[in-house]
C-alpha cells in the first residue's frame, strides 16, 4: 500500500475533522508516495489487499449440478486473534495448545481453524507520545526509555511510526524499520500548549488548563493512528500511548477511538505517565485512567500506571515487549455469515482457568455489491 510521506507532518485538520470522520477516510497527506519511491529497507513484503475482518474470497468447486469446469465464488471470513495468557500472578503462560482453548462469538461456540503458540508475523507498531503541558516534567524520561524500547523490540521485519499530540497531532516519523529515525523523531518532541508566549500554565506559570482552553487531542490521535496508519496493514499491530490519559479538545469521542482501534485490529497499551506536581501533588488529580482502561480492555492491551518514575516506565516497556513476543494466534471461520458490518463480541476461554488478555470483539466486513 502507498505509505504517507514523512514531510507531511500535520495529520489533523480540526476544522474539518467532525464532518470528514462521518463521511470519508481522513487523509494525512495531500499526495501518497508510491512504495517504489521509498528506500527498500523501509518496505515490508507485499501482502494481500484484504481488510481486517473482511472475508477472503476463494474459488470453490460447486456441486454436481454445475457444468464441468464451472466454479462459484465462496466467501470465507477468517477472524484472527492475537492474545496473551497469564496465571493468577500475572506471569505469562507459554506452551499451551489448541486443545486448551475454546472461543465463542456472541455466545456461540466457534471452531478453531488454526493455532500457533508463538507468532512470528511482522509487527507494526505505533508510538503515540503526549506533548501537552502536563507532560513537561516526564517528557524527557518518556523519550529516553521509549527510544531504548524500540531498539529492543523491533526486528528487521518490523516497522514503526511516531506521532506526537498536544493541541493537534503530528506524524513525526512515517513507517520505517530504521530505529535511529524513530529515536530521532522521539527526541524531537517538544511541549506545546497552544500558547505562543509566556510560561506553561500549571507548571509554575498559571492555573491548570481548563476545558475551555486548548488542550490534548488524545482521542483524535488514536483514531488517526488506527484509521489512517494501521487499518490497511496486515499481521500483528499495536499502539503504545505515553500520556496521562487526559483529553481536552478532541473532535472525536473515546468510543470513536475504540471503534477505530478495533476495526484496525490494533492492540492498545497505555503507559500512564503523570507529573503529580502538575496536578497539585494529588496522585489521583487526573481522571484519564478510566477511559484509557476502556480503550485497552476493548483492544486486548492494558494500562500500566508509571507516574513519574523512570524505573517503572522501563519495567512497563519490558512487560509490553515480553507480551508482544509471546502472543498466541488463533483463527476461526465465523458461523455468522452475514456481511453486515456489525460488531461481534468475542470470548476466549482457557480450560485451565488462566486469564486471557484479548480484544473484546471485532467488526464484520461488509458485502461488496
Amino acid at each position: 500500500m502507498p505509505k504517507l510521506p514523512v514531510s507531511q507532518r500535520r495529520i489533523l485538520a480540526v476544522a474539518a475533522l467532525a464532518a470528514v470522520c462521518a463521511t470519508a477516510p481522513f487523509t494525512m497527506a495531500q499526495q501518497s508516495t508510491p512504495q517504489s519511491s521509498s528506500p527498500q529497507s523501509d518496505q515490508k513484503p507485499a501482502a494481500p489487499a484484504q481488510k481486517p475482518g473482511e472475508p477472503q474470497t476463494t474459488d470453490s468447486q460447486t456441486n454436481d449440478s454445475q457444468q464441468p469446469g464451472e466454479t462459484v465464488k465462496v466467501n470465507v471470513s477468517i477472524v484472527q486473534l492475537f492474545f496473551n495468557v497469564k496465571d493468577k500472578h500475572g506471569a505469562l503462560m507459554p506452551n499451551l495448545t489448541k486443545d486448551d482453548f475454546e472461543i465463542q462469538e456472541d455466545g456461540k461456540p466457534q471452531t478453531i481453524k488454526y493455532f500457533t503458540a508463538e507468532s512470528n508475523l511482522p509487527l507494526t507498531l505505533g508510538i503515540l507520545i503526549d506533548s501537552s503541558g502536563s507532560q513537561l516534567r516526564v517528557l524527557d524520561m518518556e523519550k529516553e526509555v521509549g527510544g531504548a524500547f524500540l531498539k529492543q523490540i523491533l526486528t528487521d521485519k518490523d516497522e514503526a511510526f511516531v506521532i506526537d499530540f498536544n493541541v493537534d497531532a503530528s506524524l513525526l516519523q512515517d513507517f520505517t524499520r530504521d530505529v535511529h529515525r524513530l529515536q530521532s523523531a522521539l527526541n524531537s518532541v517538544k511541549i506545546n500548549t497552544g500558547f505562543s508566549t509566556g510560561p506553561i500554565p500549571g507548571a509554575g506559570g498559571g492555573p491548570v488548563p481548563t476545558a475551555s482552553q486548548r488542550g490534548t487531542v488524545l482521542y483524535d490521535a488514536v483514531y488517526l493512528s488506527a484509521h489512517d496508519m494501521l487499518a490497511k496493514e496486515v499481521g500483528r499491530k499495536a499502539m503504545i500511548l505515553l500520556t496521562d490519559g487526559e483529553d481536552e479538545g478532541s473532535q472525536l469521542k473515546i468510543k470513536d477511538a475504540i471503534e477505530a482501534a478495533q476495526k484496525a485490529d490494533a492492540i492498545v497499551y497505555v503507559l500512564l505517565c503523570a507529573d503529580r506536581g502538575f496536578y497539585g501533588g494529588m496522585g489521583g488529580g487526573y481522571s484519564g485512567e478510566f477511559d484509557m482502561r476502556k480503550l485497552t480492555e476493548a483492544t486486548g492491551g492494558r494500562v500500566i500506571n508509571v507516574g513519574n518514575k523512570f524505573d517503572k516506565l522501563r519495567e512497563a516497556f519490558d512487560q509490553i515487549a515480553a507480551e508482544l513476543r509471546s502472543q498466541y494466534d488463533i483463527g476461526f471461520t465465523s458461523t455468522n455469515t452475514k456481511l453486515d458490518g456489525s460488531y461481534r463480541k468475542l470470548e476466549i476461554k482457557n480450560k485451565q482457568g488462566y486469564k486471557i488478555q484479548a480484544r473484546a470483539g471485532y467488526y464484520a466486513g461488509r458485502s461488496q455489491d
